[in-house]
């Protein structure tokens, strides 16, 4: 029964985010809180008119004067939509700024996680039962590594896997500002998807890996599941992100499809007839959630004619004929995880971040992943190591990678012998254009 010029009066006084909470409350509230004057001033305090008017006598005058023109020929919500299109594009302006430089060995931003705090990006998960029920986990810890990032969710209520049919993976960013400037944290927030999991048959579907107290169970694209030994709930929910697109997949997609990463332009070479078979640069991290095995850079990665077999270029890291080209991972390998009550270490299990560019330094391949080392099938053939032998094998829709490493109890370290990369043919076909 409030008159609409006293509830004007009160909105006036309503900052961007309050004034678009108060829209949602009913079909009148949502026309007064559209009113342009409202919204014109908000606009003009944050951002400054590009016209000045000379002529008048008080700054008060100036911003009726300003108003009245741009009232009149405007639709209600017009300084609204204004408002917040440009907020959004003065965050991604500062983002683009923090991501501008390049890291010469990863070929990646060296400012990502400086980016992603100026975006106020964060990450959630829905699980969604077999009712159609969603559960929604929005607190997270996040581990920040050279190119990936880890998040964990864990909670005493999180459901039952029995129950669960999928999993959806969203990148959250704030639409507007506070006054200091700062990403909005009660305002609204567009969720963009990332990656969508089904749970229905995960203990079948995948390879369990344990350790005292939990199983845990891994989906690409990065996705580990630790489930309670006693019973089928659980325990926690990580997922590896690697930087390559982070921001995009995080901020450009929308609620139900997934952001498209464009298609790379080659540069046409009707000259080099091993044209995209050469000058590959991998850069590899193997970590745990807080410690660090390996971060490591190779050059000049290439492939031969004769290695492309199967529908793969070879690409070899680390030979087991070249000594001097093994490399040593000091400790032993575990990864870490805590929830509320219990924490725990899954031996022999760690995250892997590929970084493989190409001969331009564009990133060519990228993934973050866990991976989990199991003692080879391989008869011993190493003079200059006597110890187990180990292997390590990741494969997604784009290529595989299998690396064997040698266990010295003496010195109580991993020694990487062979490292190799196999690239689907197919892929580089789509990236440089070529016919292999």
């Amino acid at each position: 029964s409030m008159p609409s010029e006293m509830l004007m009066k009160i909105f006036s006084y309503l900052d961007a985010v309050s004034l678009l909470s108060v829209g949602c409350v009913n079909k009148r509230f949502y026309h007064l809180a559209n009113d342009n004057g409202i919204w014109l001033k908000i606009y003009s305090t944050c951002f400054q008119p590009k016209r000045t008017i000379w002529a008048m006598k008080s700054e008060q005058t100036e911003t009726v004067s300003l108003g009245c023109a741009a009232l009149y020929d405007r639709k209600p919500g017009y300084w609204k939509k204004e408002y917040i299109f440009k907020q959004i594009a003065a965050v991604k302006t500062r983002v683009m700024r923090l991501v501008k430089p390049v890291d010469p060995y990863t070929g990646l931003p060296c400012k990502n996680k400086e980016a992603m705090k100026a975006s106020g990006l964060s990450w959630i998960i829905v699980l969604k039962d077999k009712n159609g029920k969603e559960h929604v986990m929005e607190k997270a810890n996040l581990s920040f590594k050279d190119t990936s990032v880890t998040i964990i969710w864990y909670s005493t209520d999180l459901p039952c896997l029995d129950i669960l049919s999928t999993l959806k993976l969203y990148g959250v960013m704030p639409l507007l500002s506070d006054q200091s400037g700062a990403p909005s944290k009660n305002g609204p927030r567009l969720r963009s998807l990332i990656a969508e999991y089904h749970l229905a048959n995960l203990t079948e579907s995948s390879v369990a890996v344990a350790d005292k107290l939990v199983q845990i169970f891994s989906l690409n694209p990065g996705l580990l599941v630790g489930l309670w030994k006693e019973k089928n709930e659980i325990a926690f929910v990580m997922v590896n992100l690697h930087y390559h697109q982070l921001l995009e997949r995080s901020t450009l997609g929308s609620a139900t499809v997934q952001y498209a990463l464009p298609p790379n332009k080659p540069v046409l070479d009707d000259v080099d007839p091993e044209y995209g078979l050469h000058d590959y640069n991998l850069h590899v991290d193997m970590h745990g959630v807080s410690c660090t095995y390996l971060c490591g850079t190779f050059r000049g990665l290439f492939c031969r004619k004769g290695d492309i077999a199967n529908g793969y270029l070879r690409l070899t890291v680390v030979s087991l004929k070249d000594h001097t080209k093994h490399v040593p991972l000091p400790g032993t390998l575990g990864l870490s995880w805590e929830t509320d009550v219990f924490k725990g270490n899954v031996k022999d299990c760690c995250v892997m971040d590929v970084t493989l560019l190409d001969e331009t330094g564009k990133p060519f391949w990228c993934f973050s992943a866990p991976v989990h080392m199991e003692p080879s099938s391989k008869a011993s053939c190493l003079y200059d190591y006597m110890g187990p032998i180990y292997t390590t094998d990741y494969a997604d829709a784009e290529g595989k990678v299998s690396v064997d490493l040698v266990w010295l109890e003496e010195t109580k370290e991993y020694i990487i012998v062979n490292l190799v990369l196999y690239i689907s043919t197919k892929k580089v076909n789509d990236w440089y254009g070529t016919n292999y």
